[in-house]
Protein backbone atom coordinates (compact mmCIF):
# COMPACT_ATOMS: atom_id res chain seq x y z
CA UNK A 1 0.00 0.00 0.00
CA UNK A 2 2.84 2.38 0.84
CA UNK A 3 4.39 1.74 -2.58
CA UNK A 4 1.14 2.57 -4.36
CA UNK A 5 0.76 5.80 -2.37
CA UNK A 6 4.38 6.68 -3.10
CA UNK A 7 3.86 5.98 -6.82
CA UNK A 8 0.75 8.23 -6.89
CA UNK A 9 2.62 10.96 -5.03
CA UNK A 10 5.50 10.85 -7.51
CA UNK A 11 3.12 10.91 -10.50
CA UNK A 12 1.22 13.82 -8.96
CA UNK A 13 4.40 15.81 -8.38
CA UNK A 14 5.73 15.12 -11.86
CA UNK A 15 2.53 16.15 -13.60
CA UNK A 16 1.92 19.13 -11.32
CA UNK A 17 5.35 20.66 -11.84
CA UNK A 18 5.32 21.20 -15.56
CA UNK A 19 6.35 24.60 -16.83
CA UNK A 20 4.41 26.63 -19.36
CA UNK A 21 7.20 28.21 -21.38
CA UNK A 22 4.61 29.79 -23.70
CA UNK A 23 3.89 32.65 -21.29
CA UNK A 24 7.52 33.63 -20.89
CA UNK A 25 8.04 33.23 -24.64
CA UNK A 26 5.19 35.70 -25.17
CA UNK A 27 6.88 38.17 -22.79
CA UNK A 28 10.20 37.79 -24.56
CA UNK A 29 8.56 38.22 -27.98
CA UNK A 30 6.91 41.41 -26.70
CA UNK A 31 10.33 42.60 -25.52
CA UNK A 32 11.92 41.89 -28.90
CA UNK A 33 9.21 43.83 -30.74
CA UNK A 34 9.52 46.75 -28.31
CA UNK A 35 13.30 46.81 -28.76
CA UNK A 36 12.94 46.82 -32.54
CA UNK A 37 10.02 49.22 -32.99
CA UNK A 38 9.27 51.33 -29.93
CA UNK A 39 5.67 52.16 -28.99
CA UNK A 40 3.11 54.82 -28.20
CA UNK A 41 0.42 54.92 -25.52
CA UNK A 42 -1.74 57.13 -23.33
CA UNK A 43 -1.65 56.74 -19.55
CA UNK A 44 -3.33 58.01 -16.43
CA UNK A 45 -0.65 58.09 -13.74
CA UNK A 46 -1.51 58.00 -10.05
CA UNK A 47 1.32 58.59 -7.57
CA UNK A 48 0.62 57.73 -3.93
CA UNK A 49 3.24 59.01 -1.52
CA UNK A 50 1.21 58.22 1.60
CA UNK A 51 0.49 61.79 2.67
CA UNK A 52 -0.53 62.96 -0.82
CA UNK A 53 -1.87 61.49 -4.07
CA UNK A 54 -1.28 63.00 -7.51
CA UNK A 55 -2.98 62.06 -10.77
CA UNK A 56 -2.50 63.22 -14.34
CA UNK A 57 -2.88 62.11 -17.95
CA UNK A 58 -0.03 61.78 -20.40
CA UNK A 59 0.57 60.79 -24.04
CA UNK A 60 3.83 58.94 -24.63
CA UNK A 61 5.98 57.75 -27.48
CA UNK A 62 9.05 55.57 -26.90
CA UNK A 63 11.54 55.06 -29.70
CA UNK A 64 13.55 51.88 -30.31
CA UNK A 65 16.43 53.22 -28.19
CA UNK A 66 14.16 53.66 -25.14
CA UNK A 67 13.86 57.44 -25.15
CA UNK A 68 10.36 58.48 -24.08
CA UNK A 69 8.76 61.70 -25.32
CA UNK A 70 5.57 62.80 -23.60
CA UNK A 71 2.90 65.47 -23.42
CA UNK A 72 0.74 66.09 -20.37
CA UNK A 73 -3.00 66.06 -21.18
CA UNK A 74 -4.59 66.35 -17.70
CA UNK A 75 -5.14 68.23 -15.46
CA UNK A 76 -5.97 71.19 -17.65
CA UNK A 77 -3.78 73.51 -15.54
CA UNK A 78 -0.59 71.79 -16.77
CA UNK A 79 -1.83 70.38 -20.12
CA UNK A 80 0.59 70.96 -22.96
CA UNK A 81 3.80 70.52 -21.00
CA UNK A 82 6.09 68.25 -22.99
CA UNK A 83 9.24 66.43 -22.11
CA UNK A 84 11.86 63.83 -22.88
CA UNK A 85 13.01 61.04 -20.56
CA UNK A 86 16.25 59.15 -21.12
CA UNK A 87 18.51 56.95 -19.02
CA UNK A 88 18.67 58.73 -15.65
CA UNK A 89 17.60 62.20 -16.83
CA UNK A 90 14.58 64.10 -17.98
CA UNK A 91 13.65 67.48 -19.36
CA UNK A 92 10.35 69.37 -19.25
CA UNK A 93 9.43 72.00 -21.82
CA UNK A 94 6.93 74.72 -20.93
CA UNK A 95 6.50 77.95 -22.89
CA UNK A 96 9.66 77.05 -24.80
CA UNK A 97 11.69 76.91 -21.56
CA UNK A 98 13.46 73.66 -20.77
CA UNK A 99 13.78 72.42 -17.20
CA UNK A 100 16.12 69.48 -16.55
CA UNK A 101 15.23 67.19 -13.66
CA UNK A 102 16.32 64.01 -11.96
CA UNK A 103 14.19 60.86 -11.97
CA UNK A 104 14.16 61.07 -8.16
CA UNK A 105 13.00 63.98 -6.02
CA UNK A 106 13.25 63.84 -2.23
CA UNK A 107 14.08 60.12 -2.53
CA UNK A 108 10.77 59.55 -4.39
CA UNK A 109 10.22 58.65 -8.03
CA UNK A 110 8.85 61.61 -9.93
CA UNK A 111 5.47 60.60 -11.42
CA UNK A 112 6.43 61.88 -14.84
CA UNK A 113 9.31 59.37 -14.93
CA UNK A 114 6.89 56.42 -14.56
CA UNK A 115 6.40 55.82 -18.32
CA UNK A 116 10.16 55.63 -18.81
CA UNK A 117 10.49 53.21 -15.88
CA UNK A 118 7.82 50.95 -17.42
CA UNK A 119 9.40 51.04 -20.89
CA UNK A 120 12.91 50.54 -19.53
CA UNK A 121 11.77 47.59 -17.41
CA UNK A 122 9.95 45.98 -20.34
CA UNK A 123 13.05 46.51 -22.50
CA UNK A 124 15.75 45.32 -20.13
CA UNK A 125 14.43 44.54 -16.64
CA UNK A 126 14.63 41.22 -14.86
CA UNK A 127 11.48 39.23 -15.69
CA UNK A 128 10.70 37.36 -12.47
CA UNK A 129 7.48 35.67 -13.64
CA UNK A 130 4.85 35.66 -16.33
CA UNK A 131 1.46 33.99 -16.03
CA UNK A 132 -2.04 34.01 -17.46
CA UNK A 133 -4.50 36.56 -16.08
CA UNK A 134 -8.07 37.02 -17.38
CA UNK A 135 -7.08 36.06 -20.93
CA UNK A 136 -3.98 38.26 -20.89
CA UNK A 137 -0.73 38.05 -19.01
CA UNK A 138 0.55 39.29 -15.68
CA UNK A 139 4.23 40.13 -15.95
CA UNK A 140 6.27 40.60 -12.79
CA UNK A 141 9.61 42.32 -13.34
CA UNK A 142 12.29 44.23 -11.48
CA UNK A 143 13.65 47.37 -13.09
CA UNK A 144 17.23 46.16 -12.50
CA UNK A 145 19.21 43.32 -11.05
CA UNK A 146 20.17 45.43 -8.03
CA UNK A 147 19.17 44.35 -4.54
CA UNK A 148 16.79 47.27 -3.85
CA UNK A 149 15.17 47.34 -7.30
CA UNK A 150 11.76 48.73 -8.15
CA UNK A 151 9.25 45.94 -8.77
CA UNK A 152 6.65 46.25 -11.52
CA UNK A 153 3.46 44.23 -11.98
CA UNK A 154 2.17 44.66 -15.53
CA UNK A 155 -1.15 43.30 -16.77
CA UNK A 156 -1.83 42.90 -20.49
CA UNK A 157 -5.04 42.49 -22.44
CA UNK A 158 -5.84 39.44 -24.59
CA UNK A 159 -3.73 40.84 -27.46
CA UNK A 160 -0.69 41.25 -25.19
CA UNK A 161 -0.87 45.05 -24.90
CA UNK A 162 -0.11 46.53 -21.47
CA UNK A 163 -3.24 47.87 -19.77
CA UNK A 164 -2.22 48.43 -16.16
CA UNK A 165 1.07 48.73 -14.34
CA UNK A 166 1.91 49.10 -10.67
CA UNK A 167 5.35 50.27 -9.58
CA UNK A 168 6.28 49.04 -6.13
CA UNK A 169 9.22 49.91 -3.95
CA UNK A 170 9.94 47.87 -0.86
CA UNK A 171 6.64 46.03 -1.39
CA UNK A 172 4.60 49.26 -1.36
CA UNK A 173 2.75 50.46 -4.45
CA UNK A 174 3.80 54.03 -5.16
CA UNK A 175 2.72 54.61 -8.77
CA UNK A 176 -0.07 53.14 -10.89
CA UNK A 177 -0.46 53.58 -14.64
CA UNK A 178 -3.70 52.85 -16.49
CA UNK A 179 -2.53 52.43 -20.10
CA UNK A 180 -4.71 52.89 -23.19
CA UNK A 181 -4.16 52.98 -26.95
CA UNK A 182 -0.89 51.01 -26.76
CA UNK A 183 0.59 50.43 -30.22
CA UNK A 184 3.96 49.48 -31.62
CA UNK A 185 5.46 52.08 -33.97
Amino acid sequence: MRRICLLFLILFLLTGCTKDEGNMDQCLQFRQTLLAQGCSFDAVITADYGDSVYQFGIQCQADASGTVRFQVTEPQSIAGITGVLEQGTGALTFDEQVLAFSMLADQQITPVSAPWIVINTLRSGYLTSCGVWDGGLKIAADDSYQEDALHLDIWTDREGRPGRCEILWRERRIITLEIENFAFL
